[in-house]
């Protein structure tokens, strides 16, 4: 763009960063420095609508390398978020995954998917595939298999090969690419990917997550045409507290005047709240079988929106396929291992510096160049699972995920707020009264965020210190110990209700002489900081089935089970784990009214009473425990 008003030659230019370049120019006799990417100096950009089997044209965004002495791989990324800028004199300031395989050359490609931005056709939110298509039907993976064919029979200079990635929704568009693979596509990579929205994003094991609502507003609103604005609004909620917020708009049928019927994403979320065929059909884990492309998953310990989704994901694919397949978690929220900052901080916890970019150097551009630029014989160097510890502080390389030499371990919460290996046998409880009209919060931040990351890292002292949350501890460690893959909570429990929620958090209470970083809150210190390692959270009336839902019966003891997704965490010598069990958690999770309803978005204001719940001294929590 600036040649246009510089006629003047170039006389030098320097690489600043991944990104950034400062270019000295001579206008007259006035030497300038102007800034440009190294996108725009290294690659050409081109727009192209390619047609799919049944004519629907995608629109499809091409950077090519300006160096044309060799041959290059094609990485790309299917998005329902836009491929902007738009227009072929503007650029995206990155390119791909990350620096690294931008500046050694790709061809990078991105493309609005189906229905979304400046492609044709209508969308459909998690669109469901079809195993057996025949004549013109589609789905995302049809959709992926016609854009590579056209790539490779089109874009000049590729070798061949074929990569896809993505992180978050478009992981979900790079799993897809796996089902009925094209010839050509070699390596995948799904980061953060959903795998199936009843239990990423929007609920949990049948929970309403409420703290996503907002994010309604991206995936509900259809559009007639292509286009390259956003054809859609983020309600304005009018304050910056949004616990209390969401407490004046309980019941949720008050919320009803911010979306009305032509959100279509809202109408099927209210419609469809049990795990019924229209929730199945969506989910895509179930599909991963016989895989034949390297896949490498790649999520975060701490990432609040897809846990779910990449162990998930890998799980299915290890079980049913036998291709070069990995993982790698980090300690990262969502998409951080996308990002290049130096020092990696979730909430008030620092784990490192450079741990991002050591991803991006050391596993992720060497996966992509084994399969698509090197031998792709599967003998990359890296691990089957490289995994980072978030209590040590350190990454670790397994042969298998979970490891070999993991155990369980059965810890009992006994009254007293103590965790033991033994349960009395005396039947007791430990008793709590739960008003969903004054819930736990599930964060002490006062502030309006748009989906929650923060929070999985943050001290927990405030709800130890409620009487609606139990506290379970054991004594202080005498030796380091890791849990190394699942939990499984299995409670005994009674209510005086109908219904209930149970949610369990596994916390790292930490020494009374831990000294603070600079990361750490005001109002906080990290001495006896209880620091959230993982929670989860499961709708009781799906306590057996999350398709056929059913109230307790009052005061009548009934087992819970509640598995939490997998951690790699060393509690260490000095420390104490700590379970907390609580009812509400909100508004991550809507409050449940604790009166038995078929449909809480058709929940009463007087269905919402105070109940007593109780959790027998027989419950207990199975850790994954590395020997």
């Amino acid at each position: 763009m600036f040649k246009r008003i510089l006629p003047i030659a170039v006389l030098a230019f320097t690489l600043i960063s991944c990104n950034k370049v400062k270019k000295s120019v001579t206008v007259g006799n006035v030497k300038v420095e102007i800034e440009t990417s190294y996108a725009r100096e290294n690659y050409t950009k081109k727009e192209v609508k390619i047609q799919m089997r049944d004519g629907i044209k995608l629109h499809t965004t091409i950077y090519a390398p300006k160096d044309t002495s060799k041959p290059y791989p094609i990485l790309m990324m299917r998005t329902p978020y836009s491929c902007r800028p738009y227009g072929e004199d503007v650029y995206k300031t990155n390119l791909g995954p990350n620096k690294y395989l931008m500046e050694e050359g790709n061809i990078m490609v991105y493309q609005d998917v189906r229905g979304r931005w400046n492609s044709e056709g209508v969308y459909d939110n998690m669109r469901a595939y079809i195993p057996n298509k025949t004549g013109n039907q589609t789905d995302e993976a049809s959709d992926t298999y016609d854009t590579i064919e056209w790539l490779i029979n089109n874009v000049e200079n590729n070798n061949g090969k074929v990569g896809t990635y993505g992180i978050s929704y478009p992981g979900f568009y790079a799993t897809y690419s796996l089902l009925d693979a094209h010839p050509s596509l070699k390596a995948v990579s799904p980061q953060a990917c959903i795998g199936d929205f009843f239990f990423d994003d929007f609920y949990h094991n049948g929970a309403y997550l409420l703290s996503y609502w907002r994010a309604t507003s991206v995936f509900g609103y259809m559009k007639e045409e292509p286009t390259t604005k956003s054809w859609y609004e983020f309600p304005d909620i009018g304050t910056e507290d949004q616990y209390q917020f969401f407490l004046d708009n309980m019941p949720l049928s008050k919320l009803d005047k911010y979306y009305d019927e032509d959100n279509v994403f809202m109408e099927q979320l209210k419609t469809h709240v049990t795990y019924d065929e229209f929730w199945q059909s969506r989910g895509i884990i179930q599909h991963l079988k016989d895989i034949k492309p390297a896949t490498m998953i790649v999520g975060g310990q701490f990432d609040a929106e897809d846990l779910y989704g990449p162990y998930n994901t890998y799980v299915s694919i290890e079980k049913n396929s036998d291709n070069y397949n990995t993982v790698v978690f980090g300690p990262w929220s969502h998409g951080d291992w996308a990002r290049t900052k130096e020092r990696q901080v979730i909430g008030n916890i620092h784990f490192g510096d450079n741990i991002s970019d050591y991803f991006q150097k050391n596993i992720e551009t060497k996966f992509f160049n084994h399969f698509l630029k090197g031998d792709a014989n599967g003998q990359t160097g890296l691990a089957e699972a490289h995994m980072f510890d978030t209590g040590n502080k350190e990454w670790v390389s397994f042969d298998s995920w979970p490891p070999a030499n993991a155990e369980k371990e059965n810890y009992f919460m006994q009254p007293g707020e103590r965790l033991t290996q033994q349960a009395t046998r005396n039947i007791k409880t430990s008793d709590f009264i739960s008003d969903p009209k004054k819930p736990v919060p599930y964060s002490e931040d006062v502030k309006v965020v748009f989906t929650p990351r923060k929070f999985m890292t943050d001290d927990q002292r405030f709800a130890s210190r409620r009487p609606d949350v139990l506290t379970f501890e054991t004594e202080v460690l005498e030796a380091d110990m890791t849990l190394a893959g699942d939990i499984l909570t299995k409670l005994n429990v009674s209510t005086t209700g109908t219904a209930a929620d149970w949610i369990v958090k596994v916390i790292d209470v930490f020494p009374a002489d831990t000294e603070n970083t600079e990361d750490v809150q005001d109002h906080l210190k990290l001495s006896n900081y209880h620091m959230l390692v993982r929670s989860e959270t499961l709708r009781g009336r799906f306590r057996n089935s999350m398709t056929n839902p059913e109230p307790f019966v009052p005061n009548q003891k009934t087992a819970v089970n509640l598995e939490l997704q997998d951690v790699f965490h060393t509690f260490k010598k000095g420390h104490k784990i700590q379970v907390q069990v609580q009812s509400t958690f909100f508004p991550y999770i809507d409050a449940n009214p604790q009166t038995y309803v078929d449909n809480i978005f058709e929940a009463k204001e007087e269905d919402f009473k105070a109940q007593t719940h109780k959790v027998y001294n027989d419950s207990s929590i199975e850790f994954t425990v590395l020997k």
